[in-house]
Formats: structure tokens, C-alpha cells, sequence
């Protein structure tokens, strides 16, 4: 795009929004140029960038073109409906409303809720509802100054990418972003284009929820602190735990309000120590067993529980879906033979260890719970297999397939039973964790990031990728490279030069297997101007596992850092 021409169109409407006109006299040329050089594009988690003026910004604008393809896709499949929700973030209710505007000017009926609701909601409630797809106005866990648009399929799961190729075909259709047909609120109320959804959708969501329990010979009365960091988790989490029985939850009160600067955090992600700040401090004055964060739009959720010296720690992604999994297979003797975990190709080999000792199938996908969510459409059409659980390392979990994306709501619940479960037998998680590592092996991930904004940012994260995919690798960190995946070209490439194909959609992705277990991955973020390369080792004893996992760190971001 040329972006000075992008520039002028915007400069040059006479009624364009007042606010955002003000604002581009406030930027300087390298900011007018990452705001116009493109257009927002569709990642692993929809449309998702920085709120302001441009072609490349978050704004009633680029909301209203997202929309109208919304719109057209519906329309193009014979549907005629869709559900909107929003979270916590600035111009969330906006955004919502202005999506609707448009789908109801394009006669497409909108059931929109009426306060803010967690993203798993709006997943339910778009089969709960009959509708032809979805949308929550969220940018997840990313800084204040983010927002997003994601779309869902009439499933509930996230548009995977034939299907989202298909909406940002129509997108990119509507030839002027300012120009788009609105309706006003009130007349789409008035012709039946325009519902108000509440309390009726939640309770059939809690009920459902309610259906993951699997025990009730637990503790109870364990301590609970709860943070939904300044997001839309809070009813439905604390409802949860009170209809499961749990006696002894409290929430820490300076989070429990959303809040769109996320005033208390540096940043509302529970996958990052800092964001339990506030529910350790009050932990340490309760003597909490468990604390449980959600981010704002409650996909995701963390555990911390008090060590031996108790001090709390926080479980990582990948060590809450091992104990969630390992739990979930060991009590739920209802599943039947052909049940299936899935997780992404950048999660833990340790569910793959843990699924096998219970007769599960193991099945990887990329990046994206997206693809989970398609897998399990595809398992329910074909009765090939039965879902039993999906994770990803990024702090996300499905439990039950009523909701076809990760869920906090869920996954909080089941943390709860989970640590409850392990009380009664005299182990806190940490201990539950260390004897699943003796029992399968020392698995230890990690993950590096590097975030490079703008377009010269973004040529450089393609450079790094490209020069390990055109780089024969053949150590890494000490270990031997047995193959080497290519997501874009969809080949796994074996150390003795053999071939075979991998049967997953492309993706600017390249993964390298080791010896020992090790593998590394790099991969650019679907949501956020980052690369991002993840880790995974595994030895027989926590020291080793260590040492192989720094020295592969170090020779891998050298060789990222590198590149020019």
C-alpha cells in the first residue's frame, strides 16, 4: 500500500471521526507510515492491533470493514445471524455496538450482549443461540493500547484458515473503510435485527460448565484467592466455584473490577509472575493453597501454589495441562477407547507421555486453539475419535467441547477440583507435578521472544525465519538434529535427507527435532510484532534437563541475533 495516498484519503473525509483526526496531527511520519502501510491482517487470534487512526489501527473504521465481511461471509453461507460480545479494553462496547450497526444494515440479525462477557461465552453461545458465526471485540492479554476482532464460525471455534481466507477475501472487497453502511441502533431494536442477550445465556453456560466435575471426594474448604485481573471472569469464575461447592474463595478486590489500563499489572497476563503480585500478597496473609488468575477476556488462566518454603510459584502452561490432563484421564473412566488429546506442535512432549500411559491418542496442531477447535468438529462429524482434553503451552485449556475454544471458566474450575483432589491425598500440585516427572522424565520448556514493530520489524522476523529454514543444522545446544519441519512448505526433512510430509495447513514455520527428546521451534506471533522461538528438553534427572535447556537457548538466540 502506499501509505502517503492511505494518508490523504483519511485526511481528506470530511466526516471522519473527530477524535481520530485529532490524533493523526499528533503523529510523526515513522508513526503515519506503521499506521497506514497496511491493512490489519487476520493472525492466529483474528484481527488484533494498536487503537487509533489508520488503515493499520484498531477503530470504528477498520471495525466497520471487518464487519461488513462479516457480513457478506453470513450472508454467502445462507446465514443470517450472529452473536457479539466484548471485553474490559477501550472502544470495546463501541466496537460491539458498531459491528452490529453494520451487520444490521447488511440484514443480518445481531444478538449482542449487554455487559461485558468472557470470550468461551461468546463460543457457546453462538450453538447455544443457532447463529451463522460470532464475535468478541478483545485483544486478549496484550497491553492497553491493543484491541482486536475475533471471529468465529458457527461451531463456536475460531475461523481456521480456509475460512478465514474466505472472510478476508470479502474484507478486502469493501473498497473504502470510511464509507461503510451503519444503522442505527435503535431502528435495528425497532425491525428486529438487534437482541440483547443476558442472564438466560449464562445460566446455560454455568450449567454447562457445572458437567466438567469429576469428583466430589475433595477438600473443599480449600483456600481459593481469585483474580480475574481486571477482566470479565469474575461472576462466572466465583459462580463456578460456589456451585461446585467451595467454601473458602475470595477474591483480591483491587482486580476484581474491569479496569481497560489494567492499573494494577504491568501487564494482564497470567503467564507472567508479576500479574499474581497482588494475589500472593494477600495469599501470604490468608494462607491461600491456591491462587487462580484469568486474563481479560478469560481464554486463559494460571495457577500458583505455596512451595515447601512457601513462597508461592506459578505453574507454568505446560505443567498445568500435564497435572489437568493427567488428572482429567485418571478419574474420568466414562472415556471411551478412542479418546484423543490435542495440543499444538509447540507444547510439552509430556502430555504426549502422560496420554499414552492412559490408552489416549495424542494429536498435534499448530499454533492456535483454533485448530483444536477444528479438530474436534471433525472427531464429532466422523466419530473417528473422543475429545478428551486440548491445551496449549500459552496457558490455555479446554476441558469439555460445549465451548470450542480455550476456557478459563472451565479450566479454573478443574484447577480447583484438581488441587482439591490432591490436598485430600496429602500433596499440594507442586508435589503432584514431581511425581509425574519421576514417573515420565524431567520434560523442561521455555521461550524466548523478540519484538520487532513496523514493517522494517516485520521483514526482519521473516529474514531470522528464513535463515534457519535455509540453514542444514546439524547440532543445536550439543544435540544432534534429527529433522527438520517446514510448516511452509509442509515437509519434515530427516538428517539422512529422506522426506515425508506433514499433514497440517502451511505456516511460516520451522522446527527442528533433537536427539534426547530436545526439539526448538521458531515461530513469528499471530497477534503481536514478535518472533518467537520455543524450547522443549527432556533427561532423566531436573539438573541435566536445566543444563540442556540453557545451552540450547544460548546457541539459538546467538544465532537469531545474528542475522541482520
Amino acid at each position: 500500500m502506499d501509505w502517503k495516498k492511505e494518508l490523504n484519503r483519511w485526511k481528506e473525509e470530511e466526516n471522519i471521526d473527530g477524535s481520530l483526526k485529532e490524533q493523526l496531527e499528533l503523529l510523526d511520519e515513522a508513526e503515519l507510515e506503521d499506521a497506514f502501510y497496511k491493512e490489519l491482517e487476520f493472525g492466529t487470534g483474528g484481527m488484533r492491533g494498536k487503537l487509533g487512526p489508520g488503515t493499520n489501527r484498531m477503530n470504528v473504521y477498520t471495525v466497520r470493514k471487518a464487519a461488513k465481511g462479516l457480513a457478506e461471509y453470513v450472508k454467502n453461507k445462507k446465514g443470517d445471524s450472529i452473536v457479539i460480545a466484548y471485553d474490559s479494553r477501550y472502544l470495546s462496547e463501541t466496537f460491539a455496538v458498531e459491528t452490529a450497526r453494520v451487520a444490521g444494515a447488511e440484514g443480518v440479525k445481531a444478538y449482542v450482549f449487554s455487559s461485558l462477557r468472557p470470550t468461551p461465552e461468546l463460543s457457546f453461545a453462538v450453538r447455544h443461540l443457532g447463529a451463522d458465526a460470532g464475535v468478541v471485540i478483545t485483544a486478549s492479554h496484550n497491553p492497553p493500547e491493543y484491541n482486536g476482532f475475533k471471529v468465529y464460525n458457527e461451531d463456536g471455534g475460531q475461523l481456521p484458515p480456509a475460512e478465514a481466507e474466505k472472510m478476508i477475501t470479502l474484507v478486502q472487497k469493501v473498497e473504502n473503510e470510511l464509507e461503510v453502511d451503519t444503522e442505527e441502533a435503535g431502528t435495528l431494536e425497532e425491525n428486529g435485527l438487534l437482541a440483547w442477550v443476558d442472564t438466560d445465556v449464562d445460566e446455560a453456560y454455568l450449567e454447562a460448565v457445572q458437567g466438567i466435575r469429576l469428583s466430589d471426594d475433595i477438600d473443599k474448604d480449600m483456600s481459593i484467592i481469585f483474580t480475574p485481573l481486571h477482566g470479565t471472569a469474575h461472576p462466572l469464575v466465583t459462580d463456578s466455584l460456589k456451585r461446585a461447592g467451595f467454601t473458602n474463595v475470595s477474591l483480591v478486590e483491587a482486580q476484581a473490577e474491569p479496569d481497560p489500563e489494567f492499573s494494577t499489572v504491568a501487564s494482564p497476563n497470567p503467564e507472567e509472575t508479576q500479574a499474581f503480585t497482588l494475589a500472593m500478597e494477600k495469599g501470604q496473609k490468608t494462607g491461600a493453597e491456591l491462587l487462580i488468575a484469568t486474563d481479560p477476556d478469560a481464554d486463559r488462566v494460571g495457577l500458583a501454589v505455596p512451595g515447601e518454603d512457601g513462597e508461592y510459584r506459578v505453574l507454568n502452561g505446560n505443567q498445568t495441562g500435564a497435572l489437568m490432563l493427567d488428572y482429567i484421564l485418571s478419574q474420568n473412566e466414562e472415556l471411551p477407547d478412542n479418546k484423543i488429546m490435542i495440543k499444538t506442535i509447540v507444547t510439552s512432549e509430556m502430555g504426549r507421555a502422560i496420554a499414552s500411559k492412559y490408552g489416549a491418542r495424542t494429536l498435534d496442531t499448530l499454533t492456535g486453539f483454533k485448530f483444536i477447535g477444528e479438530k474436534i468438529r471433525e472427531f464429532e462429524a466422523s466419530g473417528e475419535a473422543t475429545f478428551a482434553f486440548g491445551y496449549e503451552e500459552s496457558y490455555g485449556y479446554l476441558v469439555s467441547s460445549f465451548v470450542r475454544d480455550k476456557d478459563a471458566v472451565q479450566a479454573s474450575l478443574m484447577g480447583a477440583e484438581m488441587a482439591a483432589h490432591w490436598k485430600k491425598k496429602g500433596y499440594t500440585l507442586l508435589e503432584a507435578l514431581e511425581e509425574l516427572y519421576k514417573e515420565h522424565g524431567y520434560y523442561i520448556e521455555g521461550m524466548d521472544s523478540l519484538k520487532l514493530e513496523g514493517r522494517a520489524g516485520t521483514e526482519k522476523i521473516a529474514r531470522i525465519v528464513d535463515s534457519f529454514r535455509e540453514t542444514e543444522l546439524k547440532k543445536a545446544g550439543g544435540l544432534e538434529v534429527l529433522a527438520t519441519e517446514d510448516y511452509q512448505s509442509s515437509e519434515r526433512i530427516f538428517a539422512d535427507g529422506t522426506k515425508e510430509t506433514i499433514h497440517l495447513p502451511k505456516s511460516n514455520v520451522v522446527k527442528f527435532i533433537l536427539e534426547e527428546d530436545g526439539w526448538f521451534c521458531l515461530r513469528p506471533s499471530g497477534t503481536e510484532p514478535k518472533l518467537k522461538c520455543y524450547y522443549g528438553v527432556k533427561s532423566g534427572n531436573r539438573e541435566r534437563s536445566k543444563e540442556l535447556l540453557e545451552a540450547l537457548r544460548a546457541e539459538v538466540s546467538e544465532k537469531w541475533h545474528a542475522v541482520n
